[in-house]
């Protein structure tokens, strides 16, 4: 199974034949174990790693530290899936450290991820500061280099 999980991950537009190909399993395994990762919530889903600057998107990402006050039966969770409803939030985590949650926000310009944030997210119970960083560049995207970055370019050796 931790196979066939990788391979998804490396290129997840494969054929099922063509993964039970590299996995060496037929492919009726191979959709057996699909079926597995789908039914247990394991896949949550499938995209594909765009390049914003080649498709001319606008949109802004802004990373989002959030100190939360722990509710006492629910800890960070009921918070924090709360503020994963969010149609801005794209991605939420626990955290170790200086705080407690980051999430991850999109939207058409800074202004509208201002408004999120002191609007929807500031404001609700349980949340005791924020800090935002909006995105810049991409140089790495969910295992992906972006275009503009050069695979075989290589640091000057220096004596």
């Amino acid at each position: 199974m931790d196979a066939l999980v990788e391979l998804l991950q490396s290129d997840a537009r494969l054929s099922v034949e063509q993964m039970a190909e590299r996995l060496g399993k037929s492919v009726s395994e191979i959709e057996q174990m699909l079926a597995e990762l789908r039914d247990s919530g394991a896949i949550l889903g499938f995209h594909a790693v765009i390049d914003r600057d080649k498709v001319d998107d606008k949109r802004v990402s802004a990373f989002i530290e959030v100190k939360l006050t722990p509710e006492r039966d629910g800890g960070f969770d009921k918070l924090a899936q709360r503020i994963s409803k969010f149609d801005q939030v794209s991605s939420c985590f626990l955290m170790s450290g200086g705080y407690d949650l980051a999430v991850i926000v999109e939207g058409e310009d800074l202004r509208e991820v201002a408004r999120f944030v002191t609007e929807k997210l500031s404001t609700l119970e349980g949340v005791l500061s924020t800090a935002t960083h909006f995105q810049l560049k991409v140089y790495k995207q969910s295992g992906f280099l972006a275009s503009d970055t050069h695979a075989d370019e290589r640091l000057a050796v220096t004596p």
